[in-house]
């Protein structure tokens, strides 16, 4: 047979050569530059590994060093108010347990004991304080405590309720996995501590003072205090976690495939053979719209899966002070600002990955991607005050300001969202700033084949 295939006149082309094995000397060039590029390629992913991914577990690293920075003020009213403040007994057993707990060596939060004056001698001032986010808790001896569990006694108040006598006041949609996790365990700690010490005081109390115990309200005597726990804004329902945490994941994934899916569309305008090609101002300032348009409606059957599974967003918005679930800051207009908020987060989040896709090009444009993920998830996630000092460019980080708005729309947390939709404004405006620059670097590459 002829080694030669002949078609058409006199023209004949070799056959492809035959394969050879993995080490056969013809590939001997060829088997050096894969080793070669191989080695290179895996040991950039191996630095990129180490380096991007201690971004992600430095921000968990100094969490009990910094467990101080989860401030919860303890305030006795019940000594310290025009009230009647002689011979008290709740709060200074308060105070000593938190002083005791503050000279050991055990880890725990920052109690930290405030003066009424501070905040008027108005208990509701110290919760307005909770949710305007100055401290993350507070432990409230309410006014005449004392007095009043004492009339308990000697009035046999059969109603007297020991609860009233302490509040503890948090708001748990501030950040629900920090409240959970650390600041929630430390405040049980507290109470049963507060709890063990006022009881041996108040017994030697009754039995120093002859009295008559068989018809005063026994839960005057035991426990005697108790604790109201008052969650400004409790996170609930548990279908809005995705929303605020996991699920914005999707929302940076969903900006960043947006560039790889739609720039064979856009290059239609400078690479057909069919028509002169688009004068590239026109092409730049096309393809900076049409985005904003997709990320619009990409932001829209986003906010949407929310909607489906009934987050609440029409709830009425509800006092500071008091506690209310799913208290939507915007009532009936709260969808609209969650999907506005989401379109700029998505367009904050996805611009910057465009510019990076067509600076690094495929595969290397996924490098940018991870590394986006993990440094938005660490610092918007997770409380930056509980990680080290160097995190602290994360309050500048979109995610951060995505889920502190998001908290606002949803449960009516203490609100920021101007300054929130400003960051992210700012993203926008420095990407499409860069745009240009990223687009001419990305032709440039293209016509020199890199």
């Amino acid at each position: 047979m002829s080694e030669k295939l002949v078609h058409s006149g006199d023209e004949a082309i070799d056959p492809p050569p035959a394969p050879v094995g993995f080490f056969d000397p013809v590939l001997k060039s060829t088997r050096r530059n894969v080793f070669i590029q191989w080695t290179r390629t895996v040991s950039i992913l191996c630095v990129f590994v180490l380096g991007v991914l201690s971004i992600f577990w430095g921000s968990q690293f100094a969490v009990e060093k910094n467990y101080t920075a989860l401030t919860v003020w303890v305030v006795d009213f019940d000594g310290q108010t025009p009230y009647d403040s002689s011979n008290t007994l709740i709060g200074p057993v308060v105070k000593n347990v938190t002083n005791q707990i503050l000279s050991s060596s055990s880890l725990h939060i920052g109690y930290e004991i405030r003066s009424p004056e501070q905040f008027n001698n108005d208990p509701w001032s110290v919760r307005q304080a909770i949710y305007d986010e100055h401290a993350y808790a507070a432990v409230i001896i309410n006014p005449n405590a004392t007095t009043l569990l004492r009339s308990a006694i000697s009035n046999n108040n059969q109603s007297y309720d020991p609860t009233g006598a302490i509040e503890t006041v948090i708001i748990s949609a501030r950040d629900e996995a920090t409240y959970y996790n650390y600041i929630l365990p430390d405040l049980t700690i507290l109470q049963a501590s507060i709890i063990a010490a006022f009881g041996p005081l108040w017994a030697r109390e009754l039995v120093s003072g002859n009295t008559d115990l068989s018809s005063v309200p026994p839960q005057a005597i035991n426990p005697g205090i108790g604790f109201t726990n008052i969650d400004l804004r409790p996170f609930a329902p548990a279908v809005t976690a995705p929303a605020v945490s996991i699920g914005l994941i999707y929302l940076i994934i969903i900006a960043f495939f947006n560039f790889p899916f739609l720039i064979p569309i856009h290059a239609q305008f400078m690479n057909s053979k069919d028509h002169p090609p688009l004068k590239v101002p026109h092409w730049l300032l096309w393809r900076i719209v049409s985005n904003i348009v997709a990320y619009f409606f990409l932001s829209f059957f986003y906010s949407l899966v929310s909607l489906a599974f009934q987050i609440p967003f029409s709830n009425e918005p509800a006092s500071d002070v008091i506690s209310a679930e799913s208290a939507n800051a915007y009532g009936q207009g709260s969808f609209v600002v969650f999907w506005m908020l989401n379109w700029v987060g998505m367009a904050a989040l996805g611009f910057p990955c465009e510019n990076m896709a067509m600076i690094l090009g495929m595969p290397w444009s996924s490098f940018f991607l991870i590394f986006w993920v993990i440094t938005n998830v660490a610092t918007g996630f997770y409380a930056i005050d509980l990680a080290p000092v160097f995190y602290r460019w994360g309050y500048a980080w979109p995610l951060h300001r995505i889920v502190e708005a998001l908290r606002t729309i949803l449960f009516g947390t203490h609100s920021r969202i101007g300054l929130d939709f400003a960051v992210l404004f700012i993203w926008i405006v420095v990407s499409l700033a860069f745009y240009p620059v990223a687009t001419f670097i990305m032709r440039w590459k293209m016509r020199r084949g890199i």
